[in-house]
């Protein structure tokens, strides 16, 4: 037993301190050999690397087992370290890798052909860890033509599905709901909420909605950390982002229940508003510093403005903590892909596929000719505060909700998500979002021009030039 303890702590790579070295014989100090030389010079490689990657979001780096919290090397090591390794940075260029969890029962199907670390958008289908139970549906409120589309889903859900369906309270509540003494039975099961009083996050498995854009905007504020599938049924005015139509409802929730369908991770935004002013305590002359701040979550837009102000808005944009530039005009509209084809595009922004990993800044009528709208990568991360020059106070609002103010002393930071909206695709993410173009948008529509004829056909018809 000696002798088994005695090679077992010899072939383990790492001593205690109080372990005391087994006595070698003089014949058994023998250089190592090649091949073992490389071995340890590969493991030790491989170790370094690991220390080196293993880095949370924000930076800080993950402690690993045997390593000390106040390990710091000393002397000339130190001067070495400061001269040879680069500068370790708190944000990166790429961004957060999306969460691939949506809700508690959906997730990303695993492509195991994919070679990647990040899996091709393309590849990106739908798939459900358990049957889902719990279906959350928005109807766009006052518009009395989709009351008959609303029950005849909530039927289809309850009675054909036996899905346990979730709607807010004022959808219920409406008086052509009320009265329908055939949909009495069905608005008996179904289970309401109220927004901003009841958490619905962490049981919902999906979302379906029927209207216009608004109503997936509407989704995505309910959810400020992991997003449900959502699958979106146009019924609305514009309908850019609800790819899917009514009439073949059936079919299409149902392939959505057996898995397999593809969808598009869009982008989020991360914003959040620090309140940093001096506000007077109940005592006279004296003051007091307070922090506070609101954190969100944008599916298309922050925008800010100059309010009802008759001056010029004039805010500091910092890109990773450096000045960048400064915003004299109406305002400027920070957007994610998806977003850039709303308020942004009309204020003359490049239209962006979802699933291009970027954030657009765009000017709001700048008082400049040479400012144009710039995309920047999405790991980085844009703080706007209100410029010293400035002589008023400017306004910010979320996908045109929760509008604030902006005073002196205030800063927005905004930076890409880590929770996207996982949009159920109808065809592809490709087909759906050229089709949105051309069917919501007219993009590039025009009387095209006819073709010349022949020189045959002229000198037939005795003409020329």
């Amino acid at each position: 037993m000696e002798g088994q303890e005695s090679s077992c702590s010899s072939a383990t790579p790492e001593r205690s301190s109080n372990t005391p070295e087994p006595v070698r014989s003089s014949t058994s100090k023998h250089r190592k050999s090649p091949k073992r030389r490389r071995e340890e010079k590969r493991s030790q490689c491989h170790h370094q690397d690991d220390q080196e990657h293993l880095l949370l979001p924000d930076g800080e780096q993950i402690r690993l087992p045997g390593q000390h919290e106040h390990s710091e090397p000393s002397g000339s090591s130190t001067a070495e370290m400061a001269e040879t390794s680069p500068k370790r940075r708190a944000h990166f260029l790429h961004g957060p890798y999306p969460a691939t969890h949506f809700g508690p029962k959906a997730c990303i199907l695993p492509n195991p052909t994919s070679v990647m670390h990040i899996q091709d958008p393309a590849s990106q289908r739908l798939t459900w860890n358990k049957p889902p139970v719990n279906v959350l549906v928005i109807r766009k409120i006052r518009d009395e033509s989709l009351v008959e589309p609303f029950k005849e889903l909530c039927h289809f859900l309850v009675e054909e599905k036996g899905m346990l369906v979730f709607v807010e309270r004022r959808v219920v509540a409406d008086v052509s709901l009320t009265t329908d003494e055939t949909f009495a039975t069905i608005r008996k099961q179904l289970c309401t909420f109220r927004e901003g009083y009841d958490d619905i996050s962490h049981c919902i498995d999906l979302i379906i909605c029927l209207g216009g854009d608004g109503t997936l905007l509407y989704a995505s504020s309910l959810f400020q950390g992991s997003v449900p599938p959502v699958m979106a049924f146009h019924l609305g005015s514009l309908g850019f982002l609800t790819p899917f139509k009514f009439e073949s409802y059936k079919t299409e929730v149902a392939k959505v229940f057996e898995g397999n369908a593809a969808i598009t991770l869009r982008s989020r935004l991360k914003v959040k508003v620090v309140k940093d002013m001096l506000q007077r305590t109940g005592q006279p002359g004296q003051q007091q510093y307070q922090g506070s701040g609101g954190q969100g979550q944008v599916l298309n837009e922050v925008v800010v403005d100059r309010g009802p102000s008759s001056y010029l808005s004039n805010v500091d944009l910092y890109l990773d903590g450096r000045l960048i530039t400064s915003v004299q005009g109406d305002g400027v509209i920070v957007s994610t892909p998806t977003g850039s084809t709303a308020y942004a595009a009309a204020a003359g922004a490049s239209m962006i596929h979802p699933n291009v990993p970027a954030i657009m800044v765009t000017p709001i009528c700048p008082h400049s000719l040479s400012f144009r709208p710039i995309v920047v990568p999405a790991g980085v991360e844009l703080m706007i505060t209100l410029s010293p020059d400035a002589r008023n106070t400017c306004w910010v609002s979320f996908d045109g909700r929760k509008r604030q103010e902006i005073s002196h002393g205030d800063c927005i930071k905004i930076t890409t998500s880590c929770y996207p909206v996982p949009s159920i695709c109808c065809h592809d993410l490709v087909y759906d979002w050229f089709e949105s173009l051309a069917q919501c948008l007219h993009w590039n529509v025009r009387k095209k021009q006819a073709r010349l004829a022949d020189d045959n056909c002229l000198e037939e018809k005795g003409g020329g030039l």
